[in-house]
């Protein structure tokens, strides 16, 4: 331990929070959200508003990045407020480009658009993006971030369930084919650093700033 202190003290760490987005007015209906774009209910608001509140206690955030979907928008809102740090919205932080089903009832969506499995990485159905193009985007705006982020500060990163895995596939740097599920609940928080070459998990899917919310 002793040891472990002196290395990680002797150096500076350039740290990722990775945050889901508060409740969404679509978590109340049974449907397929992706790229259909749902506000947050009230109790997402406040969910946000706890989690900026604990994110401001226990971090100095330099800059929060965000999905431009109301609902990562609006709770980045939250966090950029709270920290008084620059937002700066990204595209390529949206949720996955589920296409034709965006929006729609899951029944509904079943009947019509059914699941087809063992599609090849480059392949995709019903007008949504590939496996391939999904893990690109996850590839290109994480590293873009870590290379505007000085050693030593901090960025939040607002975004989505699905794009937070494809974060963590890219930052561990586990294969496109990966069957690895990372859980993330509403305003759950994800703490990474990195430290010369080397990538840590210091928190995954931090939730209690939420609980009896």
């Amino acid at each position: 331990m002793f040891i472990f202190y002196i290395f990680w003290g002797a150096v500076s760490a350039m740290k990722l929070l990775v945050i889901r987005h508060g409740e969404s007015e679509a978590d109340l209906l049974d449907v397929y959200e992706g790229r259909a774009d749902f506000p947050l209910t009230e109790r997402g608001h406040r969910q946000a508003e706890a989690m900026s509140v604990f994110v401001k206690k226990n971090f100095d955030v330099s800059a929060v990045y965000c999905s431009p979907l109301k609902r990562a928008f609006q709770t980045a809102v939250h966090l950029a407020e709270a920290t008084a740090a620059p937002l700066v919205v990204e595209e390529k932080l949206m949720e996955f480009n589920n296409g034709l089903i965006a929006g729609l009832e899951r029944r509904v969506a079943d009947e019509k658009y059914p699941m087809v499995s063992a599609l090849p990485v480059h392949d995709s159905v019903y007008g949504q993006e590939s496996a391939l193009e999904f893990r690109f985007r996850a590839d290109y705006i994480l590293s873009r971030i870590i290379s505007q982020t000085a050693a030593e500060d901090t960025a939040a990163i607002v975004t989505h369930g699905g794009v937070i895995n494809q974060l963590y596939r890219s930052f561990l740097r586990l294969p496109i084919d990966s069957d690895i599920f990372f859980e993330t609940g509403n305003t759950g928080i994800h703490s990474w650093c990195l430290v010369d070459a080397h990538r840590r998990v210091m928190m995954a899917n931090y939730t209690a700033h939420a609980e009896g919310v």
